[in-house]
């Protein structure tokens, strides 16, 4: 019997869902960045703008979907370029949730301040503070609340899983932020980073995303277009994308396409577009690499379910370098 990872059923819709637009510090306005990532084949935008929640669900047609959300940032008290942060995506379960938790209004510092004077509440506002302790009581605030958290772009914020290890509520991790490679050079692609994580028992998700803050065509050097998630749904709408973002009904990629991924008679077999090299990691040591010929290239991988394993998760890498990665599975009950 074959069981499948990714969705047997429905279509891949491509996703950024990181963005910021005028309404922080963007330099598009969330009608001109929907246009312009439609324009590259994309049906679904998260507006993260920092700090404030704003319900773009008038953006919304038979051909694409706003995500509600906003980006939470605590931040060291010193001077920013040397500072440690940490940055959360929440995305709201419903389009219209507009409720700010731990809402700190002198940190609203960006584009449209003039909103933070009319924000709805949820819960208490706050002092913000550069503590484990308050950043996992916003994470839990976010969770009660309505929201999934994404933990963003670690290397930009030059912290590691030593300190932001132990959070619980997470349903995601930034592998790849598009924004901190491009515009800083940051090596922001974090798969070492992701491993630590499920090797500690934090069975969250990864996603690549853009961090879109100002605008560039296909062809020119900039952050726009290059991270993305490919969401499996059998209909573009609000309820089934935040079904599949916690189910994890998606991969995240800088390149190439993952078409499917089963197991089936004690084998995981993942297809995808042509590939240089296609890997299975692991917890422990039971992981597998399949590399192409010079010369050729690989549409398909089978390996053995590491049946003595924790979990396994996928990586695809195409002749530019270019990763998509999988999330990771708990292999109990697979072979």
């Amino acid at each position: 019997m074959r069981t499948y990872l990714l969705p047997e059923k429905g279509r891949f819709y491509k996703a950024n869902l990181h963005t910021h637009t005028t309404v922080s510090d963007g330099k598009m306005t969330p009608a001109e960045l929907k246009e312009h990532y439609k324009s590259q084949g994309y049906s679904i935008i998260a507006y993260t703008d920092h700090e404030l929640i704003v319900d773009h669900s008038d953006l919304a047609d038979e051909d694409f979907l706003p995500i509600t959300g906003m980006e939470y940032a605590v931040v060291e008290p010193r001077e920013y370029v040397c500072a440690k942060t940490i940055e959360l995506n929440l995305y709201a379960r419903d389009p219209h949730n507009v409720g700010h938790i731990c809402f700190d209004k002198e940190t609203v510092i960006h584009g449209e301040k003039w909103r933070a004077d009319s924000v709805t509440l949820a819960g208490p506002p706050c002092k913000k503070v550069f503590d484990m302790a308050f950043l996992q009581h916003v994470i839990d605030e976010a969770n009660k609340y309505g929201f999934l958290v994404c933990l963003n772009h670690p290397v930009y914020s030059m912290v590691s899983p030593e300190e932001f290890g132990d959070f619980h509520g997470l349903f995601a991790m930034e592998i790849f932020n598009s924004c901190s490679l491009f515009g800083l050079g940051a090596d922001e692609y974090n798969p070492a980073m992701y491993d630590w994580m499920l090797r500690h028992g934090k069975m969250l998700h990864c996603i690549a995303a853009d961090d879109t803050h100002t605008k560039n065509g296909p062809d020119e050097f900039g952050p726009c277009f290059r991270g993305w998630c490919m969401i499996k749904l059998e209909k573009l709408d609000y309820g089934s994308a935040i079904a599949a973002l916690e189910k994890g009904d998606f991969y995240a990629s800088t390149g190439p396409d993952i078409l499917s991924l089963y197991v089936e008679n004690g084998k995981v077999t993942i297809t995808c577009s042509p590939a240089k090299m296609i890997k299975m990691a692991t917890k422990f040591r039971f992981g597998k690499i399949a590399v192409a010929p010079k010369g050729q290239y690989l549409t398909e991988a089978t390996f053995p379910v590491p049946a003595r394993d924790e979990y396994m998760r996928f990586e695809v890498v195409d002749e530019q370098g270019h990763h998509a990665n999988t999330n990771a599975y708990p292999v109990a009950n697979l072979q």
